[in-house]
């Protein structure tokens, strides 16, 4: 098959070498520094399960859109930080309407489907989630990936046609490229269940330095985590997605014993860029907020990691309702 993998980061650059190893067609999209090692250099991943290096095929959005057609390609696959979703599917709207391609997102976040369904329509988008993977760029050009990288995907929002056919063959086809796949009928659900972890780690990482393992078994800030993952669970009702208690349990105890990594978010404060706060928080107090539900920890945490970014605060929320 043909990919086009849009915001080659290490994510990106990782699933991308996976489909190079198994011989597909793999183009990737980044952008500075990393695009010109890419180019230049090719593409180096590290993996306790294998590693690559290669030249790939790399070019900016700029490039893509004056030498390719969205017709060149099979599939694809968004691995973009979700801030950057709204502008890039504006950027490639007219594009995108000269062929039926599905779009896969393996993004964090509960709103991408959403924004990219609002260009193509339900009938292309693809939701997707991937898990158990830490990813990120050591030096341009550069990846280091951990864990086992399972990719969840699911027809948007739910089972339907014409993408429900597409999924098996795709399944198959990553499950031969080393890349465990489980195809979901309800894809929302799954993309709120790994959003618990995301709102319970990702910004209490970014405000105290500390990775995944460190949080999740400090006895204080354990039980912060657990709070802010139920939390998580208790305002996915608004999106017609109900949540328990077992949903919560199960995702605390998958952090627990998962690999100690750092996650994005601190690895993106560390590296002074803009955080994926309001995706991934923000969408959990803009949801409280319509219904009416306190969210005492996220919004604590949120408002310090905010404080500590000075000028560059990137979520403000009102009050929650009483």
């Amino acid at each position: 098959m043909r990919f086009l993998i849009v915001g080659a980061g290490g994510i990106g650059c990782y699933y991308g070498a996976r489909l190079l190893q198994a011989g597909h067609q793999v183009s990737l999209v980044a952008r500075g520094e990393h695009l010109q090692a890419l180019q230049q250099q090719g593409l180096r991943l590290e993996h306790e399960q294998g590693g690559f290096q290669g030249a790939v095929s790399a070019v900016d959005i700029d490039t893509l859109l004056v030498q390719s057609a969205c017709a060149d390609f099979d599939l694809i696959i968004l691995t973009l930080k979700s801030q950057a979703t709204a502008g890039v599917m504006a950027q490639l709207g007219d594009w995108l309407k000269q062929a039926d391609t599905p779009i896969l997102s393996l993004q964090n976040g509960v709103d991408n489907e959403s924004e990219i369904s609002r260009w193509v329509g339900d009938a292309r988008t693809l939701g997707g989630l991937a898990v158990r993977i830490g990813g990120h760029i050591i030096a341009p050009g550069v990846v280091h990936a951990d864990g086992p990288a399972q990719v969840v995907m699911g027809a948007w929002p739910r089972q339907a046609e014409p993408l429900a056919g597409f999924l098996p063959a795709l399944e198959q086809l990553f499950e031969q490229a080393a890349i465990p796949t489980r195809i979901s009928s309800d894809i929302r659900k799954e993309l709120w269940r790994k959003l618990i972890i995301n709102n319970g780690v990702n910004p209490l990482s970014a405000l105290t330095g500390l990775d995944t393992r460190s949080l999740s078994h400090d006895p204080c800030l354990g039980q912060s985590v657990y709070q802010m993952m139920n939390e998580t669970a208790l305002v996915a009702r608004a999106d017609q997605v109900e949540l328990d208690r077992q949903d919560v349990e199960e995702m605390f105890t998958l952090i627990r014993n998962f690999d100690a990594i750092k996650t994005s978010m601190l690895v993106d404060k560390e590296k002074g860029r803009p955080l994926e706060l309001d995706a991934i928080s923000g969408a959990v107090l803009r949801r409280a907020e319509r219904l009416g539900v306190a969210t005492p920890v996220t919004r604590l945490v949120v408002g310090l990691l905010s404080l500590s970014q000075g000028a560059s605060a990137v979520y403000e929320a009102r009050p929650d309702k009483q």
